[in-house]
């Protein structure tokens, strides 16, 4: 075959295999959310909102302890606007009316923190709007892959959309399987990251797709399953270079970005690698399963062109992308010389 790389690895020789893991992690993701379920947070449940405001920087660490000694162990604080400013939000509880909660918070700050905070105002979210915002994040993931199915279709192949949908809802589920299992709490950020997640994985997608697209047109020889193997062989370092450096970045927000942000900064994590993984077997392999082949993927070079017109033009699109591949070889050896 044409167009190699240094070394191959065999990638979709190992698909079968890689399939039955990520049947087996969505089945897992998918008895998690139906068993536990996501551990929703007051964006989507509803609750109160406390805002304060103090006289100097506030410790929100320590207004956080000072509430769970009071028994509001899952709420929420971070600064408002400023360093002085700090928002309280409490889940809501069954037979405590939204002033009950917040005098009961407040009486536990001055027990347990300080007294040294003016009470800004006090806010009850309903549920009703909690369920507003489930039903608009769920539309909003279900919309976005849709397009994306449409956008894939026009660009490339249908059975490739149906290949990087499929990966999508693979990467979206398997991280919701991981918040359901391990509980983690489940607010607005936190689906803002899955949306990000779609984005990263399918640009991954996009990538190899497009290379197999060229590789489909210009390699001479070869099944489509070694067509596909050589273009995620080609793309290999791109993808592992941009995963770790994303991954350096989340992790340092994960362990130094504050407990604001740690769930945020947990989807994102788990949904870079799954991505990663998708992108490599899940999206190709599902398109090599469909049966994508080179004829469905071949410019046609005019209109009525018979067969021969065909072999000709991929090879002369063959040839022209050899001598850039050559070109590009001997300037590599030349700067390696120097």
């Amino acid at each position: 075959m044409s167009a190699q790389v240094e070394k191959q690895y065999n990638f979709m020789g190992h698909r079968r295999l890689a399939m039955g893991v990520s049947l087996a992690f969505v089945i897992l993701s998918v008895v998690g959310l139906f068993v536990k379920g996501l551990n929703l947070g007051i964006d989507f449940t509803g609750g109160t909102i406390i805002e304060l405001s103090y006289q100097e920087p506030a410790d929100v660490d320590n207004i956080r302890d000072a509430l769970q000694v009071s028994g509001f162990d899952e709420a929420v604080v971070q600064n408002f606007g400023s360093a002085e400013d700090v928002l309280i939000r409490i889940a809501p509880r069954d037979g405590v009316n939204s002033a009950q909660i917040s005098n009961m918070a407040m009486d536990g700050l001055r027990d347990n923190h300080s007294d040294g905070f003016e009470l800004r105002r006090v806010e009850f979210v309903g549920p009703q709007v909690g369920d507003e915002l489930t039903e608009d994040g769920a539309l909003s993931v279900i919309y976005a892959l849709i397009g994306i199915l449409i956008y894939v279709a026009l660009r490339f192949e249908f059975r490739f959309s149906i290949g990087s949908v499929a990966a999508l809802v693979h990467d979206v589920v398997i991280t919701l399987g991981v918040f359901a299992w391990t509980q983690a709490q489940f607010d607005l950020t936190v689906l803002a990251a899955l949306l990000a997640v779609i984005g990263y994985s399918l640009n991954d997608t996009i990538v190899v797709f497009d290379r197999v697209r060229e590789n489909f047109r210009t390699v001479r020889d070869g099944t489509p399953e070694e067509v596909t193997n050589l273009a995620i062989n080609q793309m290999l370092s791109r993808t592992i270079m941009t995963s770790l450096t994303t991954l350096l970045v989340l992790i340092a927000l994960f362990v130094l970005g504050g407990e604001i942000i740690h769930n945020f900064a947990l989807a994102l994590i788990v949904g870079v690698v799954v991505g990663t993984y998708s992108s490599t077997y899940v999206a190709s392999s599902i398109a090599l399963a469909l049966g994508v082949s080179k004829e469905d993927l071949m410019k046609p070079v005019k209109e009525g062109a018979d067969a021969t017109a065909q072999e000709e033009e991929l090879n002369r699109i063959f040839l022209e992308q050899e001598a850039e591949r050559e070109a590009r070889d001997a300037a590599k050896q030349t700067k390696r010389k120097k």
